[in-house]
């Protein structure tokens, strides 16, 4: 267990797991021999269980003078919400899915509350620490991602002449390599799909939609660009990203997100949009020109090597 293991290194003389960034860590603890024998024993840390299993809320508050530092925090569930008021010391979130699944074949996404601060969040393994998220009061929370074998999440707090104004906390995601990649391919620069991640984005999207762009909004202080489409077939949702459009002319209407470098404008001409909803927000994948898609697709066709079958109608 990490917490037997930093409560060794405590013992030892040493700090917790090290911050990357400059400037001085947190102090070590000097604790009396009975309580390092009782934070051997108790694994260095004090477990926190939500009772709903996929979202947590607490408090730095509660804790007492005497009280460990580390608290662990496990969760089960496939998305949720992690909210600490008033922080001090440090939070370790164990996140798992709901149901069996290897490490290896998951990806974690983590989205920043806007308005979070008083704490920094770190990926952590074996003692050594990889910064994700600074505590930035007021800033876009930006979404992070990464495989859960790479390690678990540890929250420190940040040293404050006043925490009573300051939560720490983020929403999650736990979701299938597959699914995470669409995630990591927008966090690299912005690249036309391939023949197969096209085809491939059909049968794995949340949503898949014929239609034009109707206009873009660049937001610079989100690093985000939102597309608005006018869409004329609608293939599929699997939330209600596109509403019909009040006019009732059997069009649909809605909007995507973006990454910013992309650099997407208004144009001319019909395209196939694919991609995946994340945090309640629907995130362009794979769009194509629709004649593109039309000789792709049946180029595959003709092949028989179409992972899935669309109406080309």
């Amino acid at each position: 267990m990490r917490g037997a293991a930093w409560a060794a290194r405590r013992r030892a003389g040493q700090q917790w797991p090290r911050s990357p960034g400059p400037g001085p860590g947190p102090p070590p603890l000097l604790l009396p021999p009975p309580l390092l024998l009782l934070l051997l024993l108790l694994g260095g840390a004090s477990a926190q269980y939500s009772s709903d299993l996929c979202s947590w809320k607490g408090s730095g508050l509660t804790r007492e003078a005497h009280s460990k530092e580390v608290e662990q925090v496990y969760l089960r569930c496939s998305a949720g919400s992690v909210e600490w008021m008033y922080p001090t010391g440090a939070l370790i979130v164990n996140l798992r899915p709901n149901t069996f699944s290897p490490a290896r074949n998951l990806t974690v996404c983590i989205k920043p509350f806007r308005d979070s601060s008083g704490a920094n969040i770190y990926l952590e393994k074996t003692g050594e620490l990889r910064l994700l998220v600074r505590d930035i009061s007021g800033e876009p929370g930006q979404v992070q991602c990464f495989s859960l074998e790479q390690g678990g999440l540890f929250v420190e707090a940040t040293p404050q002449q006043d925490i009573s104004r300051r939560t720490t906390g983020f929403q999650y995601e736990l979701m299938s390599g597959q699914r995470g990649l669409d995630l990591h391919v927008l966090s690299a620069p912005c690249r036309p799909c391939s023949d197969t991640e096209v085809l491939l984005a059909i049968c794995t999207s949340d949503f898949v939609v014929r239609g034009f762009i109707q206009d873009v909004t660049h937001l610079p202080e989100q690093q985000a660009s939102v597309i608005y489409l006018r869409v004329s077939r609608l293939h599929r949702q699997k939330s209600r990203v596109f509403q019909p459009a009040p006019e009732g002319s059997g069009h649909w209407l809605g909007h995507v997100t973006t990454l910013l470098e992309c650099g997407v404008r208004p144009g001319h001409g019909e395209f196939l949009f694919t991609g995946h909803v994340h945090f309640g927000e629907a995130q362009l994948g794979c769009a194509p020109r629709f004649s593109d898609f039309q000789r792709m697709y049946r180029n595959a066709e003709e092949r028989g090597i179409n992972p899935c079958e669309i109406n080309m109608e």
